[in-house]
């Protein structure tokens, strides 16, 4: 499914294209003008009014198509029109404009000889700007159409044609002269060979603006993806952590992976707020999060969440890192010093085991999160810390990695809400509650 947003950054660059495919338009109808003027002054022959009035015509028509992109007169069929016009306008030249002055006798199918379909190519390449392969197939289609149909008018009026097929098998010198330079000469084959050139053209052409609108519409989608991941957690963790996230674009999506998850929540905060001035508890709860934020992400963890007075934080998940143990069990250390800092105590639950990570809501507003088990074990040691009087009471898998200077010791086993067996638990220190903070 492509992104809405990717297609609405597609629109905007093809309004863009289109103003600027205008705008080479008019320079190359400028050119049109002095080529003109100076082709025609150069053999001595005064322009065609006609010609010149043509070319101005064309000028306006592109001023005008430029001045309504955007606006709510701008139609999707104009510029299909203005490239049909164009086209057809190069064509109509081919059998309006006489090929000499001096000499009006001459057949006009000379002009094609003496022109070539060459003047259509520029108008479909023109067609690539503007991002549409559908204009640039249009553009093509309608080119070969009026090409042939110029011909035919061409050549309507002609009482002898001559032709390649006029040839001799094994033609002299001589002969190919008088047939290749005979005003009578159509070249049927060479019309051919140029429409065919103009159709493979137009659909390489087409099939390479196809894929440039893929790849536009990809990259598009990959930037947004980033973005809205560093939305997501650069808030969380710090912008370096956050573009590391952005870089894997696998990152967001469902998995399972061994982690660690950290439940932290500030001891009888009710209590503290109570009494206080709402803007000064918001305050100071807001630089203490701040601070284990920081904290957390020192430690290569990811804020998962804020619960209020609280967090949910993850270990290898979604970012990898080497020891998630070890990592979870220092960040633990590092917030009761921050905590202890901002005047808060706290209580913390860890757990180590496989954590489901995703996005959940709706296409407008998505969230990441962490689920399982594991993650329910830790909320639930948090709840347990203050039964049993702990500040930090954490699993077997966090325990197995812990070193002797994190102090943990075993309580033994605590039936557990929502487990069916008792789970063996491992306190960071055994202590009283401490009062409420100051």
């Amino acid at each position: 499914m492509v992104d809405r947003k990717a297609l609405a950054r597609l629109r905007v660059a093809e309004r863009q294209g289109w103003k600027l495919a205008i705008l080479c338009r008019t320079a190359a109808v400028a050119a049109g003008i002095a080529w003109f003027i100076l082709a025609w002054s150069a053999v001595g022959a005064t322009p065609s009014a006609l010609g010149l009035t043509a070319l101005s015509l064309y000028a306006l028509l592109g001023i005008a198509s430029y001045s309504v992109i955007g606006t709510r007169f701008d139609r999707w069929w104009l510029k299909y029109a203005l490239y049909a016009v164009d086209i057809v306008g190069v064509c109509a030249f081919l059998v309006i404009i006489p090929v000499s002055n001096t000499a009006p006798g001459l057949p006009q199918v000379i002009a094609f000889r003496s022109f070539g379909i060459y003047f259509l190519f520029p108008l479909v390449a023109m067609a690539c700007l503007t991002l549409s392969w559908r204009l640039v197939a249009w553009s093509g289609l309608v080119a070969i159409v009026g090409w042939l149909g110029a011909f035919g008018i061409a050549i309507a009026g002609m009482e002898r044609r001559i032709s390649w097929s006029d040839l001799p098998h094994e033609a002299t010198e001589e002969q190919f002269l008088s047939v290749f330079l005979s005003p009578d000469f159509v070249g049927y084959g060479s019309r051919i060979q140029e429409t065919g050139l103009l159709l493979m053209a137009t659909m390489i052409l087409a099939l390479a603006v196809y894929r440039a609108r893929q790849v536009f519409v990809a990259q598009v989608g990959a930037e947004i993806a980033r973005e809205q991941m560093v939305r997501t957690f650069g808030r969380f963790v710090p912008e370096t952590i956050a573009e590391r996230l952005a870089a894997d674009r696998g990152v967001l999506k469902p998995q399972v992976r061994h982690g660690v998850a950290l439940v932290l929540d500030i001891q009888d905060f009710t209590d503290y707020a109570d009494g206080r001035d709402p803007a000064e508890v918001i305050k100071t709860l807001g630089t203490f999060l701040a601070d284990a934020s920081d904290v957390i992400s020192a430690r290569e963890g990811v804020v998962i969440s804020f619960t209020g007075d609280g967090l949910l934080a993850a270990f290898n998940t979604p970012l990898e890192i080497k020891d998630p143990e070890r990592a979870a069990l220092d960040a633990a250390s590092d917030l009761l010093a921050a905590a202890e800092e901002n005047g808060f105590h706290v209580r913390i639950g860890l757990a180590a085991g496989p954590i489901a990570t995703g996005r959940v809501g709706s296409e407008r507003r998505q969230a990441f999160t962490i689920y399982g088990d594991t993650v329910n074990r830790a909320a639930r040691f948090e709840v347990l810390a203050k039964e049993v009087g702990a500040t930090v009471l954490a699993d077997a898998g966090v325990a197995e990695k812990s070193k002797p200077e994190d102090r943990l010791k075993p309580l033994g086993e605590y039936r557990v809400r929502g487990f069916e067996t008792p789970l063996p638990v491992w306190s960071k220190e055994l202590v009283a509650l401490p009062g409420k903070p100051d």
